[in-house]
């Protein structure tokens, strides 16, 4: 048909307005065209209209009940509108007609795990592994399901598999390439005429929490080299004396190691599980008691409730854990309350109209590292944030954080969210829906006004 081929013609070229008028034209005379309705119900999809996308391929259903794109297409758009119970439904009618489909065990574990249910994400992911062993990627997300569920033991042989660690050991070749040709990769033998030398890998507050293994991993060697981000360094040369805390670049004729491991490998290496994961949870880390008085005079000598908030992190890594700084305002307006913005760089400009009508005192400007983090937050009565690395500060700390969550949250935190397994001074409160952090404001403010009284 002439009309269809220019159709396609400009829906290949981008003119997707043009090619969706002639698609929709053309099914007035010809409702029950398959084809037409699948190129108009993809250019739902790719502009993320999920509804009439999902209406449209139920259409072809209708039509033609065994169609394995349709059905894919109808568990991808029933995700996006939020219906995981039925996009995982489709999967599985995918897997009945075509048993052999790899990426339909792949795409029901995922959804699994995002529902909360970890047992059935394994268990595909697991199906997944039985086709394809090697596949790094399925490994490293039954890895994650595994320690959501708080099943170490089984998680962090999985965890090895994770990008980063990749990248972090492909980094260090890179930087001492004769020395880690020379070292070998640490498997947590007792070496007590060695140096091990580890290093950093993902995010701040990753590096914080795994920091915990750090004094486990000094009973296993002569000597400890640790290289983390420059922000982190003046705080950890504070808190482990015994360790050699190295600046951000050492030329490789200034140092030497006999073995290395990145450190979030160290609890696998070390052999924990879940029944010892969680050393330290009373905190391990102390401020730098100048700067804590520092601090104190310049910013903290009042008697309100002093409450340090954040609400942006990394947004390299996730926009569901980043928060409207306006969400504060119900919890400003609390009697006997003074409000600290520990914002730095992205997101902190967020404060400035805030700052127009609220008494919030910045110290995110002041802030040079986490050494100066850890001065300042000592002072507090109370952290309030997002899920990022000034969480794990305080609660390596020992200092009460109130940590908000989203809906679909990192898998440290486990199915339990009752209780912080990693801190004891932590609580969690999580979204009851994707994006509703009205609801979280709410708890909290009921929760902090009576904590104040």
């Amino acid at each position: 048909m002439k009309l269809l081929s220019e159709a396609i013609e400009l829906h290949k070229k981008g003119n997707i307005l043009e090619a969706e008028k002639i698609y929709n034209e053309i099914l007035r005379s010809e409702p029950q065209n398959i084809q037409v309705i699948d190129l108009l119900a993809n250019i739902k999809l790719t502009t993320k209209d999920f509804q009439t996308a999902y209406t449209l391929y139920h259409k072809i259903l209708e039509l033609d009940s065994d169609n394995k794109d349709a059905l894919f297409n109808i568990a991808i758009s029933a995700k996006n509108l939020g219906h995981l119970a039925e996009a995982i439904d489709s999967y599985k009618k995918v897997i009945e007609l075509y048993p052999d489909t790899e990426e339909a065990y792949y795409n029901i574990a995922s959804l699994y795990s995002d529902s909360g249910d970890m047992d059935d994400a394994i268990k595909y992911y697991k199906r997944v592994l039985e086709n394809n062993p090697d596949d790094k990627e399925t490994k490293y997300f039954i890895g994650i399901a595994y320690m959501k569920n708080r099943q170490y033991k089984e998680g962090l042989k999985f965890f090895e598999n994770r990008l980063c660690r990749l990248s972090a050991v492909v980094t260090q070749e890179h930087t001492y390439p004769n020395l880690m040709q020379n070292a070998k990769l640490w498997q947590g033998e007792y070496v007590p005429d060695k140096t091990i030398y580890t290093y950093y890998e993902a995010g701040f507050g990753d590096v914080l929490m795994f920091a915990r293994y750090l004094p486990l991993l000094e009973k296993k060697c002569k000597h400890v080299i640790l290289k983390t981000q420059v922000p982190l360094e003046e705080l950890f040369k504070e808190n482990f004396s015994n360790i050699h805390v190295m600046h951000y670049f050492e030329p490789e004729n200034k140092i030497h190691f006999d073995y290395h491991i990145p450190i979030l490998s160290l609890p696998y290496v070390l052999g924990l599980d879940e029944d010892d994961m969680f050393v330290a949870k009373g905190g391990y880390l102390k401020a730098n008691p100048e700067k804590v008085n520092s601090y104190h005079k310049r910013f903290f000598d009042n008697n309100y409730f002093k409450i340090g908030i954040k609400w942006q992190g990394n947004t390299m890594y996730d926009w569901d854990r980043v928060i409207d700084v306006k969400e504060f305002i119900k919890l400003f307006q609390i009697p006997n309350t003074k409000f600290y913005s520990f914002q730095t760089f992205e997101g902190s400009d967020g404060i400035n109209e805030l700052k127009k009508y609220y008494d919030i005192v910045d110290i995110g400007s002041t802030l040079n590292n986490f050494s100066d983090t850890a001065g300042a937050i000592e002072n507090l009565d109370l952290v309030i944030c997002n899920d990022t690395s000034l969480a794990h500060v305080a609660g390596a700390m020992n200092k009460p954080c109130w940590v908000l969550l989203p809906y679909l949250y990192n898998w440290r935190w486990h199915q339990d969210l009752t209780k912080c397994d990693w801190y004891d001074s932590v609580r969690l409160f999580r979204q009851d829906n994707p994006g509703n952090w009205d609801f979280v404001f709410e708890c909290l403010y009921k929760e902090l006004n009576q904590l104040i009284k």
